[in-house]
């Protein structure tokens, strides 16, 4: 770890040491690696910038994660202005970077803050950073109470209800909390955990596997043994026995114009030829 630590202070020390480029050398030094891909210049480039990297990482330092991520992130939106960066606009590198840099970290420090995934839209993240800010300002001046007055007030000024201000705040209020973790005492020979509180009393996921494929196979043997029926006996099964509303024997009658109690007999008939078919051809089931 010391040897870690050690070459992040030499590497924060070589960034924060690279020369400054002039204005007329950062032009060209962004044309040569736009028109034609210079990896020198991309080089001398960006590392010219990376204590831009750093200032702006360090802003974020109080979000928990370690400030070398916040860096690396940092260093690939610096890296995605370079490939977006167009020179012949005239406009400083450092003020087109800034951008990248700072939503490459935002990203990063949403995406990692809390195993809870957050709204990613831009108002979602305005709510998260600005609402954390002001939190803290609070916090310094004594006053840890979000009044409905200063949800209001946020909620407007991001554009965002009084509902996604409230929840959020919520989310801020406590850290993760890890279902592993006892809810008794600690030293305790066997302390209860949260997550004995969560009991699924839904069946077992081999038992759901199982009966899925026990409900595909008699779905195939059934679709099997309706090839024994002629077309009137299928006719009739399928709107007695396999439509979503089962239909009459008086309805059967009038549309194949015959008698209800024939409807009856020729079903009746046509449920012995499946029940034969089965178990002639699956064994199985009568064993069963």
């Amino acid at each position: 770890m010391a040897e870690i630590a050690g070459v992040r202070r030499q590497f924060v020390r070589a960034a924060m040491s690279a020369p400054f480029l002039e204005r007329e050398e950062e032009q060209a030094l962004a044309v040569r690696w736009k028109q034609a891909q210079d990896q020198e210049a991309l080089h001398k480039l960006t590392s010219a910038h990376m204590r831009l990297v750093i200032s702006l990482a360090s802003r974020f330092r109080h979000y928990g994660l370690p400030m070398a991520d916040l860096i690396q992130e940092g260093h690939v939106g610096l890296l995605e202005a370079a490939a977006r960066f167009e020179p012949e606009r005239e406009v400083r590198f450092s003020t087109y970077a800034t951008w990248w840099i700072r939503a490459s970290i935002q990203d990063y420090i949403l995406r990692n803050w809390s195993i809870v995934r957050g709204g990613t839209s831009s108002a979602q993240k305005a709510l998260f950073f600005n609402l954390r800010r002001l939190r803290a300002k609070l916090t310094r001046t004594g006053d840890s109470r979000m009044s409905e007055e200063v949800y209001g007030e946020i909620a407007e000024a991001l554009g965002v209800s009084l509902k996604d201000v409230a929840t959020m705040d919520a989310r801020l209020s406590g850290p993760d909390a890890s279902l592993n973790a006892p809810v008794a005492d600690a030293d305790a020979a066997n302390p209860t955990e949260r997550m004995d509180f969560l009991v699924d009393d839904g069946p077992l996921q081999d038992e759901t596997v199982g009966e899925a494929i026990d409900a595909e196979r008699r779905v195939t043997w059934l679709r099997s043994a309706l090839s024994c029926l002629n077309e009137r006996e299928l006719d009739i099964v399928k709107a007695r026995r396999l439509g979503d509303q089962q239909a009459t024997l008086e309805s059967l009658g009038d549309r194949l114009g015959i008698s209800k109690e024939r409807v009856r007999q020729i079903e009746s008939r046509a449920l012995e030829k499946l029940k034969k078919a089965l178990t002639d051809r699956h064994p199985e089931i009568s064993a069963g």
